[in-house]
């Protein structure tokens, strides 16, 4: 069933009927698993910290590439949210993306030249380290053979052609 199917059938509208009552004892019987498995399963919880650890270090990136707050004038209609939205993830992509090839070539440099690296410590290695970066300089793309694309597109989309 699709979620929306799911939300319909088994919402608060849908209490007291037998398939929401059983859908209900499947997600307490799921989350007793859970708790089982962190409770007792010392690699689990680990794992569970590792994966907690690394969605809090791409928010503390994404804190990092701007740490302000947005203009009053700005971000009022839903295209500048969107486009303020869109810069700031795409900013934020930008670092983890340097910072994998970077520590792809490490790696890689590494393995060439015989030194030991463990699969289990690469793992723990996330992309989201940000103390070797200058976020208060200024950013430049090379992006002069794409101009004519990029104008074109932007001009079809301001008078509602679609060429």
């Amino acid at each position: 069933m699709t979620a929306k199917e799911a939300l319909e059938r088994l919402g608060s509208a849908a209490r007291g009927e037998a398939l929401h009552a059983a859908a209900d004892a499947l997600g307490k019987l799921l989350r007793t698993i859970f708790l089982c498995d962190y409770f007792t399963k010392p690699a689990f919880r680990r794992e569970l910290h590792t994966l907690l650890n690394r969605g809090e270090s791409a928010h503390q990136l994404q804190r990092a590439v701007y740490h302000g707050r947005i203009a009053p004038e700005r971000g009022r209609r839903r295209e500048e949210m969107r486009a303020i939205s869109g810069a700031h993830a795409l900013l934020t992509n930008i670092v983890i993306a340097w910072n994998t090839m970077k520590m792809q070539e490490v790696v890689d440099r590494w393995r060439a030249e015989k030194h030991p690296i463990s699969d289990d410590w690469l793992r723990h290695m996330g992309p989201v380290h940000f103390g070797h970066i200058n976020f208060r300089g200024t950013i430049t793309f090379e992006v002069e053979e794409f101009v004519d694309a990029l104008v074109q597109r932007a001009a079809r989309r301001r008078t509602g052609t679609t060429e």
